[in-house]
């Protein structure tokens, strides 16, 4: 049975390299002489897909195209498929060591061993050992949500999602179409950078506020994907990092720790609260509706009003 899976999966691949347009399962079904074997269209079904997975788990790079019609079909492109010369010295083969050992699931596990056994195989000295390396250095990237994976497939795959998304200020989370761009963690935690088809413009979601799962779809991006999605600087931007203002808050004793991390100043009041400076910048009042009634803003009194209204928004329900 090995034999037989290893045959498919190359000629599969032979296939989608050797094509110059995009195809259709259909035509991937009739060109294969296993997928023709095949009992019924959803073994057919569960065994493409189970073998275009592991073909991308092997590195090749294959592409989804949506033709005028509608009909969805495959192809890998040569050039995106040809891996260049690579020398690497001792310490960078140990900085890509280092970022292998970082992730904790199953699936990115494996990912990244391949790519260390592709690098051997490009001609990695075989007395360099990525992995022994710094091996006191233990970096670890938790990532807790079930959203993530589906995510990271659609950013790769350039497929479009649907997810329901609950906002900090909402007591219901609400529907999002998405195109998803790049993920990246920030401050353990993750987000994610699309473009918001509903509200034509770019956005940025944590991925602990999606609620069910994620679903993707079958259509084409509608917006172009930047050359850099700066996720990061976007999140920093909301949560206040860039600001240049400060604002004093009561903060219960013993509670909001990222908050006492962000403080520039510190002041005991007693009876159990606190009084905390702190950088008052875009989105802060959303961050500050998070921890509830362990909060009450001193000033501004613009934040202060800002920070009822999305109280009172989520009280309403």
């Amino acid at each position: 049975m090995a034999i037989a899976k290893a045959e498919r999966l190359m000629n599969l691949a032979l296939c989608l390299l050797g094509t110059r347009r995009p195809l259709s399962k259909r035509e991937l079904r009739e060109s294969i002489e296993a997928y023709l074997e095949a009992n019924s269209d959803d073994s057919f079904n569960r065994m493409f897909e189970r073998d275009k997975d592991d073909l991308r788990e092997l590195g090749l790079v294959i592409e989804t195209v949506e033709n005028l019609d509608g009909e969805v079909g495959y192809l890998a492109r040569r050039d995106s498929n040809r891996l260049p010369p690579i020398t690497l010295d001792a310490e960078e083969a140990a900085a890509l060591g280092l970022a292998a050992k970082v992730w904790q699931q199953a699936r990115l596990a494996g990912a990244a061993s391949g790519a260390l056994q592709k690098l051997r195989a490009a001609g990695l000295p075989e007395d360099v050992d990525p992995y022994e390396a710094h091996g006191a250095l233990e970096p670890r990237i938790p990532v807790h949500e079930a959203s993530f994976e589906p995510l990271m497939l659609a950013c790769r795959d350039r497929r479009p999602v649907v997810f329901d998304y609950r906002k900090a200020t909402a007591a219901r989370p609400e529907p999002r179409h998405v195109e998803p761009w790049a993920l990246e963690c920030w401050r353990g935690h993750w987000y994610l950078a699309g473009f918001d088809r509903d509200r034509g413009a770019e956005r940025v979601f944590r991925l602990s506020r999606i609620t069910g799962k994620v679903r993707s779809r079958g259509t084409r991006f509608t917006a172009p994907v930047p050359d850099v999605v700066t996720v990061r600087e976007t999140v920093a931007s909301w949560a206040g990092e860039t600001a240049d203002r400060s604002a004093r808050i009561r903060l219960r004793t013993d509670a909001g720790y990222p908050l006492r991390a962000k403080a520039t100043s510190v002041r005991e009041l007693g009876d159990g609260w606190d009084e905390l400076e702190i950088p008052y910048g875009h989105g802060l009042d959303a961050w500050l509706v998070e921890f509830g009634p362990d909060v009450v803003v001193l000033e501004p009194a613009e934040l202060r009003a800002d920070v009822v209204d999305r109280l009172r928004a989520v009280a309403k329900g």
